[in-house]
């Protein structure tokens, strides 16, 4: 039985009220507030045991992952494989040298939505120049992308099968996984998990920086939800 448990990223300097921009793959940072929420969630996980780690290619991800097992007490050090080192990720449970650490993957596939022509641009001006109703279908509809940029259907394309080959597979050993990701980037991986519809997903918000579990048994992912305190950990887990 194995553990999935994907988390976002706290609020980023771009959400914050006046600047209010299309973030997508801009490589932005969490907020103070964004980081002490993470921190918050890191200690009620920090007796979880994680075996492996993945993320995006942006700093918001990475450090959102950092932080989640920096205050980890039974994982191990986490450390960040490169993608041209030597070790191969299949190795890594078995070489004697990393059995004090926690491995980090990063991938670009767990980026954010990508934005296309609207990163940058603040919410608030991109409704004035195209319109509340077109802004509006362009950040939740599932397949109406912005200009230049990707629908939730493009991002679910890359996300869910990097899943079924990176992921489940130590999710089908037992392994515990953690996901550090992005609201959309994770929208889709859930989407997936849950067999949501096209029509309903347009309502799906992830909590930010707040743990979403899942556990692999019986050869099938059973949501478990949102983990909040150490309360929620005992009973659900």
């Amino acid at each position: 039985m194995g553990y999935l448990v994907l988390i976002r990223h706290g609020d980023s300097f771009w959400n914050k009220e006046g600047y209010n921009c299309f973030t997508g793959w801009v490589d932005v940072a969490n907020l103070p507030s964004g980081i002490n929420k993470l921190i918050k969630s890191a200690k009620v996980l920090s007796d979880f045991k994680f075996d492996i780690a993945f993320t995006s290619e942006l700093y918001r991800g990475i450090e959102t992952t950092l932080i989640i097992l920096s205050h980890n007490r039974v994982s191990g050090t986490p450390i960040i494989l490169h993608k041209n080192d030597i070790v191969s990720k299949k190795s890594i449970f078995f070489h004697k040298d990393f059995k004090r650490f926690v491995p980090i993957i990063k991938n670009w596939r767990l980026n954010e939505r990508y934005y296309g022509k609207l990163q940058g641009m603040n919410k608030d001006k991109a409704r004035k120049i195209y319109g509340k109703e077109q802004v509006f279908l362009w950040r939740r509809s599932y397949q109406v992308a912005p200009p230049g940029g990707e629908c939730l259907k493009d991002t679910e394309r890359r996300v869910v099968p990097y899943f079924k080959k990176e992921m489940l597979p130590y999710l089908k050993n037992g392994k515990n996984v953690l996901v550090g990701a992005h609201g959309n980037s994770l929208r889709a991986l859930v989407k997936f998990l849950d067999g949501i519809s096209p029509e309903e997903v347009e309502k799906l918000e992830i909590k930010k920086g707040i743990p979403l579990f899942y556990k692999y048994a019986k050869a099938r992912l059973k949501k478990i939800g949102y983990i909040k305190n150490q309360k929620d950990l005992k009973e659900k887990i």
